[in-house]
């Protein structure tokens, strides 16, 4: 039995239970924004690689509504926002919503004719931040050879260009996104392939079979994600016997809180660290009991 003792957490007792080469069929599947990212730091938001607060600096326009931007994207933000976390509202209902954000955000997107050169340079002056204890999470992942999928409703460009420049980009590493297309110019002219939202995160991996060869044959998988949106990223991955879900719960807490622990086995409220994954991750690895 795995007990934990910090006040921030919800949901239900959790047993591990560990047998012979669990390592060899364990995965991590993972979301990105405000999953492996922060959502806030030293009471200010951090920014995102999408719509909600996006990456930007004086170079590259990637949008952020609470700094600078495009009037349009903060007023998306605050349409749209709303609708994805309203606990009020079923998903079937936020389905054509979120395809109709998305959508729009990736148009915008396109008329700021975003420079692919510029990627690198306006990560780097932005204040995007992964979470305290990310490099023991990455690090420890890769050094034990354990699969991690990010599955990611952002921009593939700018996530990819996080982890590198945090030295984390290890090759256990697979990644499902929305990927920029430029043109011959190295200019943004659309994205690639199907859309991916908060809510088809289902339809998305099915799509992506090449991407989930890494994580197949691997029946216990521990899913981390920040919206509900999330619990169906292991959809794609045949024969699951044991998926331990974490819930990040960021913001609306009150409001939301009831659905996340109904849905997550392990519900961590304003918690800005990796602490919990990583306690797991090393006892499931731990040679003391996999022998």
């Amino acid at each position: 039995y795995f007990s934990f003792k910090k006040t921030s957490i919800h949901g239900k007792g959790v047993r591990i239970q560990k047998s012979n080469g669990v390592r060899c069929l364990f995965s991590v599947i993972s979301d990105f924004d405000m999953t492996l990212t922060r959502f806030a730091h030293n009471g200010m938001r951090v920014p995102t690689t999408h719509s909600k607060h996006p990456i930007s600096c004086k170079y590259l326009y990637l949008l952020t509504p609470y700094f600078v931007g495009p009037l349009q994207m903060k007023e998306l933000l605050n349409t749209y926002y709303p609708i994805e976390i309203d606990a009020g509202r079923s998903t079937e209902e936020k389905l054509p919503l979120m395809v109709e954000w998305w959508t729009k955000v990736h148009e915008l997107l396109i008329d700021q004719r975003i420079r692919k050169d510029m990627l690198a340079r306006a990560v780097k002056e932005s204040s995007a931040m992964l979470r305290e204890g990310y490099k023991v999470f990455f690090d420890h992942l890769a050094e034990h050879h354990i699969p991690l999928l990010i599955f990611s409703a952002g921009v593939g460009d700018v996530l990819e260009e996080v982890i590198r420049q945090n030295h984390v980009f290890h090759p256990n590493i697979n990644i499902i996104s929305n990927y920029m297309d430029f043109d011959h110019t190295g200019v943004l002219q659309a994205f690639k392939g199907q859309l991916i939202h908060t809510f088809n995160k289902r339809q998305g991996a099915l799509s992506h079979a090449a991407h989930l060869r890494q994580v197949q044959d691997r029946p216990n998988v521990l899913l981390l994600g920040d919206s509900l949106g999330d619990l169906t990223m292991a959809d794609g991955v045949t024969d699951t016997h044991n998926i331990l879900t974490i819930g990040f719960l960021n913001d609306q807490v009150e409001e939301r809180k009831e659905s996340y622990i109904n849905s997550f086995d392990i519900v961590l409220v304003k918690d800005e660290t990796m602490d919990i994954p990583n306690a797991i991750v090393k006892y499931v690895t731990s040679s003391r009991y996999s022998k």
